[in-house]
């Protein structure tokens, strides 16, 4: 880990989050099945999970992390952060990767038609936002201040 002097303060592998809560999901499907009152059929709930999860693994995280890379920068919460990045996915969210994070619990949780998993998904967002976000944007408004604030009022926390 980075000198905590020039980072935010997150205590937790974000990825650990969404990878706990499909665990969760999975482990309480087999436990206490939860009967729903529709069905996607399976091979087209397959193919929409999927698409889910592409789409936000590519589109989402893929392309937020290649921009932060060019830009010379870390994806990790414990490196520093030099500049704010307010182009690509960063126009739309300021946690393009934690959204990320978020859409494929709900693709997994589409794929496996685990009704457990989707009631899960947003514990899984609150949590990513209490762990994660929050001591990031602690971090980023003390470092950058009324820029930072800035962006904030432009662009929206999830969506």
């Amino acid at each position: 880990m980075e000198d905590d002097t020039d980072s935010a303060a997150v205590r937790i592998f974000p990825p650990v989050i969404p990878v706990l809560t499909i665990a969760l999901g999975i482990g309480l499907n087999r436990i206490l099945p939860f009967e729903s009152l529709f069905e996607i059929p399976t091979p087209f709930r397959y193919w929409l999970g999927g698409i889910m999860i592409a789409c936000a693994m590519l589109g989402l995280g893929g392309w937020s992390v290649l921009i932060m890379r060019r830009d010379g920068q870390s994806e990790n919460p414990w490196k520093p952060t030099f500049n704010i990045i307010d182009r690509g996915p960063f126009r739309l969210t300021r946690n393009p990767m934690y959204l990320q994070m978020v859409f494929v619990c709900l693709g997994v949780g589409v794929a496996l038609m685990n009704w457990w998993l989707l009631l899960l998904t947003p514990l899984c967002g609150w949590l990513l936002q209490r762990l994660a976000i929050i001591p990031e944007e602690n971090y980023l408004e003390r470092k950058f201040g009324d820029s930072y604030l800035s962006y904030t009022k432009r662009v929206r926390r999830w969506l």
